[in-house]
């Protein structure tokens, strides 16, 4: 079944900042917001699909650009989206879309792999948020959009930092709701079910994974990641105007 995407003519020339673009769900996310007439800034370590990726899409007329960048790096992470500000304009729309659930269990789990893990799930969210409010304060409205995860609602073992992470990123949605708000600020989560991204099907998706989707979703299919790039869209329009503090859940109805 084709997913069929909507316009919000709002969107275009908006300044849009995604981590984790170059792959999975991300690539998606810069594609669809890109594809929206949005001026597109993107971050990642893997350098040269991020390159690819925006060359692809500058080829075909879109503003887009690119910075090789390790979001843990805090002082970094803040240039990156300082040089996107200076070269796209304000930035109104965040998308905190990087993470890492790679598996570990309790026992392997030591102070440093602890920080690690929470630095690319959690931490990167708050001070990218921190460096956009500003921004968003100054033209009057924005849109944060963190991305949770059903893991933690469903008490999946296997990435207990993960989990701790995704369960965090829905408590600071909520408090910087309340406190942005007044700014016009719209604070969301964003939370995908299963999905199908490359890595998951090379990593996790066996034929005993299929089985569990299918048994478990609402919906037969399966999530991909154009589901979770058009509700990012959705929440980044104004379409949303009045959307804050909110889980928005897609995961073919498993929760």
């Amino acid at each position: 079944m084709t997913t069929q995407q909507a316009i919000y003519p709002d969107l275009k020339d908006k300044t849009v900042l995604i981590s984790g673009g170059a792959s999975g769900i991300g690539e998606f996310m810069v594609r669809a917001f890109a594809a929206q007439g949005a001026k597109v800034g993107f971050v990642d370590r893997a350098q040269s699909q991020g390159e690819r990726l925006a060359a692809l899409l500058n080829s075909q007329g879109f503003t887009v650009e690119f910075e090789c960048c390790d979001i843990t790096d805090e002082i970094g992470y803040r240039a990156a989206i300082g040089r996107f500000e200076q070269s796209l304009g304000p930035i109104t729309v965040l998308v905190n879309n990087a993470a890492n659930d790679v598996r570990h269990s309790l026992e392997e789990i030591d102070s440093q792999m602890f920080d690690q893990l929470i630095a690319v799930n959690l931490k990167h969210a708050f001070f990218a948020a921190k460096a956009v409010v500003p921004m968003m304060k100054e033209a009057g409205g924005g849109s944060i959009i963190n991305l949770g995860s059903v893991g933690w609602m469903m008490a999946s073992a296997g990435y207990p930092v993960y989990a701790a992470s995704k369960a965090a990123a829905h408590g600071m949605t909520r408090g910087l709701a309340r406190e942005l708000g007044p700014n016009r600020i719209r604070v969301n989560t964003l939370v995908p079910g299963w999905v199908m991204t490359e890595k998951q099907l090379a990593m996790w998706v066996d034929d005993a994974a299929r089985e569990l989707i299918a048994r478990s979703q609402c919906l037969p299919g399966s999530v991909m990641p154009e589901h979770i790039a058009n509700m990012a869209l959705f929440l980044a329009s104004d379409a949303s105007a009045m959307c804050s503090a909110q889980n928005f859940i897609v995961d073919g109805g498993w929760v």
